[in-house]
Parts: structure tokens; sequence; C-alpha cells
């Protein structure tokens, strides 16, 4: 069933909008590849559904170009583009069962015979057994998917889905997720996705563009982007990062395996030279130095002759602990810094790390990174929830 042979790249070249004197999206070059799954996540007000809205012809560019494959399409209006939108409300008949709420792109454009095809949308989403429903019969994630279905029977090039897990519950929206995915696989054509959820994001596409103030701060494959970050904001607003604030004691130059030393708290700690987005960096000069929750690991302070030799380590006092299922999350005050997060996951049970332990944390210095010390390390950390 994959079709990934018509259609071509969804190009954006120097779009931008502006309300006034508010610039909501900043002059922005983008591609998304064919046949691709992409996703633009970001919080409130950082201009992700903006683009959505430019590339379905619901807003006017203030500058730039759209492009579908080699066609212009930015003077065209929404229903002459090869596109179709999954809103977060669904926006389904509520007069029509399921069938024929499918079946009314079809309809519309005059075309007679549409048993075939409806029955074919219907089987994708897996809801032929619920054609003769109606919307308010059927579970929040079964409606969701009536609307793709509704969309996809159109066969547009590109199919642009703004928040349209937002109204679910967790529990349901991780099964939509995997849903959505299979779907395009099936289908092979192009889905744009906007979201806050960085999960949701990581999840399911190919590719993420990280969104923030009308810019995009990053773009690049969901572990890429995790385990790379170029700035404070993607390293806070994709999970959670530990910056450090610290000072090169020796340059790492540009070889393979160069290392740059830092020190910070009293203690020296190690990163790659590649992994360090601000450069080399001469000594004396700052550093934010980072490392995710997951990669550190705890030993009580009178096992510190048991950490391996080679690791990063800091020492510290446990602050906090939560239990929450699959790991427990420890927040750390440490000469490094206050409030240091470490997840340590729950396979075995450990006496002594509670709240006032000494501890050592320690990890690999190949899953450290380096930032610039001049962005503000709290950049990306409010996640606020909504579908700006």
């Amino acid at each position: 069933m994959t079709q990934k042979s018509t259609g071509g790249d969804v190009r954006l070249s120097g779009i931008s909008k502006t309300y006034g004197s508010f610039t909501a999206v900043h002059p922005l070059d983008l591609t998304v590849p064919q046949g691709s799954f992409f996703a633009l996540l970001g919080a409130s007000g950082c201009g992700k559904t903006t683009t959505l809205r430019m590339i379905a012809g619901l807003e006017d560019p203030t500058t730039g170009t759209v492009f579908l494959g080699d066609r212009d399409v930015t003077e065209l209006p929404p229903y002459k583009r090869p596109v179709n939108t999954v809103f977060q409300s669904y926006a389904l008949f509520p007069h029509l069962d399921i069938y024929e709420n499918v079946a009314f792109g079809l309809r519309r454009r005059g075309i007679k015979s549409v048993k075939k095809q409806v029955g074919e949308m219907l089987d994708l989403v897996q809801l032929g057994d619920f054609a003769r429903r109606k919307p308010h019969q059927l579970s929040g994630g079964q409606q969701q998917r009536v609307a793709v279905a509704r969309a996809l029977i159109n066969h547009p090039q590109v199919l642009l889905l703004d928040e349209p897990l937002g109204a679910l519950d967790l529990k349901l929206r991780r099964q939509m997720q995997l849903e959505l995915k299979r779907i395009q696989t099936e289908v092979g054509i192009t889905f744009i996705h906007v979201t806050h959820d960085q999960e949701e994001a990581m999840t399911m596409a190919d590719t993420v563009a990280v969104m923030n103030a009308g810019r995009v701060e990053q773009l690049g494959a969901p572990a890429e982007l995790y385990e790379h970050p170029r700035s404070t904001f993607v390293a806070n607003f994709l999970g959670t990062s530990n910056l450090i604030e610290a000072e090169v004691v020796e340059s790492g130059g540009t070889g393979p395996g160069a290392e740059i030393a830092v020190t910070a708290g009293g203690g020296k700690l190690r990163l790659p030279a590649g992994r360090s987005s601000a450069g080399g960096g001469s000594v004396g000069s700052k550093l934010l130095v980072g490392v995710r929750p997951e990669k550190i690991s705890l030993a009580l302070a009178e096992e510190a002759g048991s950490v391996p030799d080679g690791r990063n380590t800091v020492t510290g006092r446990i602050a906090a602990s939560s239990f929450i299922g699959v790991s427990t999350q420890y927040v750390v005050d440490s000469p490094v810094g206050q409030g240091l997060e470490v997840y340590v996951q729950n396979t075995e049970h450990r006496d002594g790390l509670a709240p006032g332990a000494d501890v050592v944390l320690h990890w690999n210095p190949d899953h450290t990174f380096g930032l610039d010390a001049a962005q503000d390390r709290t950049a990306g950390t409010e996640k606020v929830e909504d579908a700006t």
C-alpha cells in the first residue's frame, strides 16, 4: 500500500509571519522530506501552529514561499492545496455515522462509488466493525482515528496534524502515538505533526524541529537531539539535563578521542571535545557541562572506592527522593550545584540511598556534553502544555 513515489518534499523558503509589531515566526527555511514523519515541537507561543497553518494555507505568510515538491502553493487557497489537516477537536459530523464521515470528502468531489475506498480506510485505522456507529458512540481515540481516515481518503500529499492527541488521557495518547506511526508507515505519505509533548514527538517522528520564540533551535532525529543538544533550551525542553557551570583547564583539540577537561566545585570533569557545541574552549573560558539524569549512577560515600577508574565523579548529599515505579528519582545537592537530578532504574533494592545520605555521583565521560556558558541555564524548563 506504500505510495512514496508521488508528492515531493515540503519546502519552506524564507517563511515568516508577523502580526503588527509581534513576530510569530522569524524567517525560516525548512525542508520536510517526502514520506517522512516530521514533528514541530515547542512550548506555547513558539510559532509551531502558525507554521503549520501557513503550510495548510490557513495563514498567509508575511514573507517567503511554500513549495510542495516543485510547485509554489503560497497563493493557493487551502482547498486547492494537496494537504489535509487533523485538528485537536476532530470536528466529526455528529449526525453522520462513521462510514459517512469518512466518505464525506469523496462524496463532496462527486465520486459515486465510495464503498471500496471507505472500507480500506476504515480497515487501515482498524475501525471496520464500527462503520455504522455515530461519533458519540466512540471513544476519544476511535474518534481521532476516524478524523485521520477522513483526511487520508482524499489522498493528500501531506497530512497536517495539529495537536491531534491533546484531548486524550495519557494511556490512550501513548497507544495512539504508536497507531499514528503505524498508519504513516503503511500509507507512506508525509505527516507533519505539531505538538508541545516531547515524548509524543520523539515516539513518532523521524525528524523533529524544536521551535522556540519563532525560530528552529535545532533540527534532527530524536536520538540526535536528545544525546547531542546544541543549546540549553533543547537540553532542558527534551527531557531533563543537569547543567553544571565549569571552567576549562585543558583544551581539547580536534582529533578523534580529543577531550576537554574542566573544573567545577573543586573537582575535575572530562567530556569529548566533539560533544561540545561551544567548541574546544580556551583554557580559562567558561562552559556549561551537561549530563542526563539517567546516565548517572549513585554510590554511598563509603563505597567510593568501588567506583571504576576513568569515571566523572561528583560528591553530594541526597536532598529528596521519589519512587515512580520504573525508577527512583533523586535530588542531590553538591559542590558543583544544587538540585542535581539522578534517575536510578528500579532493578534492585539499594539500602541507604535516602535523604541525608552522602553519595558519589559517577558517569561515563562520553555521556557528558558541553554548551556555551553565555546561554540561560533555565531556558526550556517551563514546559507549558497548550496547543499554540
